[in-house]
């Protein structure tokens, strides 16, 4: 009996004793609380996995584009004495005529890139999202030319574009003769030819990007919307695009930024010629900087074409990016 009553008043002090939330008490429990080792072990792995690429960043990125703003301003041949030029360079470059035709240029293949490759990357993502037969291989064909290097492509085209090259070979096999014209010797035709070029280069990425947009439009809506009774453009139109926007914003981005900082295929097919008619930004600045060895100029028109790339990524992330898009550096700013 006496076991007992010992046993009921223990079993009513434990929980009293457990649940005794005395201020003083539980004061003194945190400041004896030991510091965790795991935050300062974290801060020292973000330390050691950041420096290197930091490091990295500043000396290949942040470095040159400082030393670019720096020798911006003044005439400077790479060898001699820096010689002050104020701000000379920009308004010769800013107001030189080549100068001007190669921004439309380039503006001329992003509107091309807008109108032409978007849709046409659109339609072929769709038709190979369905269960074709072979479609794994039309995938495999369509996305090769994106994995040839610039330098290679640009070498293939060049030669297939020749006078009586592969092109007018097929061009005049199948009764189009009269349609074979100097490709990258006309003024009039070689920055459309180009974009041609550019156009089988690229295309492929905007398709494979497209496509994984599109595994993530449920099956679901669209089996509705046809019970529905809407149609296939409908369904295409209202559905379908709709869902796809976050990936057709980001690759509009992508495909304006690569438009503005066309060099390679350009450079080795036509040099910017004939008679400046295909010369972009880049081209550009390579025949100032490197062919004439004027680096002050040439690192004016660089800077020029950085705050031109620089400014529009800030407000497309600002205007159209930022819907889909958080922790935007655009939200920093503003």
């Amino acid at each position: 009996m006496s076991e007992a009553r010992v046993t009921a008043g223990m079993a009513d002090t434990i929980p009293a004793v457990a649940g005794d939330k005395t201020p003083g008490r539980s004061g003194r429990a945190a400041k004896a609380r030991p510091a965790r080792p795991g935050g300062r072990r974290k801060r020292l792995e973000l330390v050691l996995l950041l420096t290197p690429a930091t490091l990295l960043f500043a000396g290949f990125v942040l470095a040159p584009m400082a030393l670019a703003a720096y020798y911006s301003f003044y005439n400077w041949n790479g060898y001699g004495t820096l010689t002050s030029a104020g701000l000379s360079n920009y308004t010769s470059a800013i107001k030189g005529t080549n100068f001007q035709h190669s921004i439309w240029h380039n503006l001329i293949i992003v509107g091309l890139s807008l109108v032409i490759q978007l849709p046409l990357s659109i339609g072929l993502a769709m038709l190979l999202n369905r269960n074709l037969k072979g479609r794994a291989f039309l995938r495999l064909v369509v996305f090769a030319p994106y994995v040839l290097s610039e330098a290679i492509t640009a070498v293939i085209w060049y030669q297939m574009l020749q006078p009586s090259g592969f092109v007018d070979q097929i061009l005049t096999s199948v009764g189009l003769g009269s349609q074979v014209h100097d490709w990258l010797g006309s003024t009039s035709l070689v920055l459309y030819t180009l974009f041609v070029v550019i156009t089988w280069k690229y295309i492929g990425f905007g398709i494979i990007l497209l496509l994984a947009g599109l595994q993530g439009v449920p099956a679901e809506l669209r089996e509705a919307a046809a019970l529905d009774g809407a149609s296939s453009w409908q369904i295409t139109r209202h559905v379908v695009l709709p869902l796809l926007g976050p990936t057709i914003r980001i690759w509009i981005f992508l495909s304006v930024i690569g438009s503005l900082q066309l060099f390679d295929l350009v450079w080795i097919m036509t040099r910017g010629g004939p008679a400046e008619a295909s010369n972009t930004m880049v081209t550009y600045i390579y025949n100032f900087g490197i062919s004439q060895q004027q680096y002050g100029f040439a690192s004016a028109v660089a800077v020029i074409l950085f705050i031109i790339c620089f400014a529009f990524a800030l407000v497309y992330q600002r205007f159209v990016l930022r819907r889909d898009t958080e922790g935007a550096l655009t939200r920093v700013v503003g």
